[in-house]
């Protein structure tokens, strides 16, 4: 991640961070403007995610971050414009998706058992809404000072276009090493790329943080296990 892309996404971490905290000591019913748009999203656990092998039933799907449609998708449609689009090799333009942001999704977690236990991100487009997840990374961060998930795989995925019932998984392990120690957390920060404004944040429980660890995209919830 570029310095300046990086500075910006852990302002925007921060700020949920911040958000969560003042929340916590303040009516249920009341939430606080973060500076990136009024509002929030509840993550809904899809009805047809997949379960691995070993999968625990412990888990919580609970998201909140900016509702305002200010980037992403607009829900309406894939094209991203007249004239824009991927050179198809023969003189013609192929219409491009236009990529998702993190308001465009509806987001669940889950804690799963294999590979050590990890934390298995599940993403569905939001009704009305088809957008494409880039063939790169989630971004997922840790605690107020950011501390980012890196690689768990060696080859970047392929982007995979959200809309309706397909769903989207990432496999987090939130400590990689061997030795005690780490920073006890209750929720994670994720963001579909370092340019998105609005990160959200997801409950998945206490878990202890040290060098975490995010696969990339995948269509298969068994192929979004981190080993390693």
């Amino acid at each position: 991640m570029s310095g300046n892309r990086r500075k910006a996404f852990l302002v925007s971490a921060a700020l949920v961070s911040g958000a969560l905290l003042m929340t916590a000591c303040q009516d249920s019913d009341k939430t606080t403007d973060t500076g990136a748009a009024r509002g929030s999203s509840s993550a809904t656990a899809p009805g047809d995610a997949a379960t691995p092998s070993g999968a625990s039933a412990a888990g919580t799907g609970e998201g909140s971050g900016a509702a305002g449609r200010g980037s992403g998708a607009t829900g309406k449609g894939s094209e991203d414009g007249a004239g824009s689009g991927a050179d198809t090799g023969n003189g013609g333009r192929e219409p491009v998706g236009q990529s998702c942001g993190a308001n465009d999704i509806t987001w669940n977690t889950r804690s799963e058992t294999q590979a050590g236990g990890y934390i298995l991100i599940s993403a569905k487009a939001r009704p009305g809404i088809t957008c494409v997840l880039p063939a790169a990374l989630p971004t997922v961060a840790f605690g107020s000072d950011g501390t980012e998930a890196g690689p768990a795989e060696q080859a970047v995925g392929e982007q995979i276009t959200l809309s309706g019932n397909t769903t989207a998984y990432a496999g987090v392990n939130p400590k990689s090493t061997d030795v005690d120690g780490g920073k006890e957390l209750d929720s994670i920060i994720v963001a579909v790329g370092d340019d998105d404004p609005n990160p959200v944040s997801l409950k998945v429980g206490t878990i202890t943080v040290d060098k975490p660890v995010v696969t990339n995209w995948h269509t298969s919830a068994t192929d979004a296990v981190p080993f390693g």
